[in-house]
């Protein structure tokens, strides 16, 4: 896993796999600082504050952008100076690359 993970793109997952067991999610966690397991290691979240309504829209966008771009959704919640993201691939019910993926470029826009 030593391959930087905003390099990557998300894949299409069409379900029928397994999703990520715990112990496989360290290495990526490592590389997605500010992100936590939740949901007994179904889903990563990450809280974010801003210093106001207009800075917290305006990154919400860009991570709409992003989720558009790589065609994997998170879930947001957002309000004045706030964003909660929770994301999770919904085919497999769990954890996939994909979230790690995701998470890293989130970061990058953060």
């Amino acid at each position: 896993m030593s391959e930087d993970l905003t390099k990557k793109i998300c894949v299409p997952c069409q379900g029928g796999i397994p999703p990520l067991e715990r112990g496989a999610t360290a290495g990526y966690l490592e590389q997605t600082p500010g992100w936590e397991l939740a949901d007994g290691a179904g889903r990563i979240e990450r809280k974010l504050t801003f210093g106001d309504f207009a800075e917290t829209l305006a990154f919400v966008n860009r991570v709409g952008e992003l989720a558009e771009a790589e065609g994997h959704h998170p879930d947001i919640s957002f309000g004045w100076g706030y964003c909660d993201i929770t994301l999770y691939t919904h085919k497999i019910g769990g954890l996939h690359e994909n979230d790690f993926i995701m998470a890293a470029k989130i970061n990058g826009l953060a």
